[in-house]
């Protein structure tokens, strides 16, 4: 476990690398079960799946860079568990954004 030390494995860190693995996993089985057909929307240019998801993950990642940039980490709530209670961070509403850029990328691209 010294060989990753390195690396800051906090719960926010593991919940996203589990659900970019459980994504990845859908992806695969959607590409055995559904084929995959390409289509052309608003960027008209063909896109498959696997194009509008590695498109909704970047825009993510600019989504919640800017947010870091332009607004912060602020706490926004402190929910009551625990004896010294948990932090919501302003980070979440920057997640809600990029799931719903998501959505809207893989219905319109």
């Amino acid at each position: 476990m010294d060989s990753i030390a390195w690396m800051a494995w906090t719960a926010p860190t593991a919940i996203f690398f589990a659900a970019l693995a459980c994504t990845l996993g859908v992806m695969t089985l959607l590409a055995a079960r559904y084929p995959e057909a390409e289509r052309v929307g608003v960027l008209r240019i063909p896109t498959t799946r696997g194009d509008r998801l590695f498109i909704s993950l970047i825009s993510a990642a600019v989504i919640h860079l800017a947010w870091i940039g332009l607004i912060g980490t602020d706490t926004i709530a402190t929910l009551p568990i625990g004896e010294e209670g948990f932090e919501v961070s302003s980070l979440w509403l920057a997640t809600a954004i990029s799931l719903a850029s998501a959505v809207a990328i893989f219905r319109t691209v």
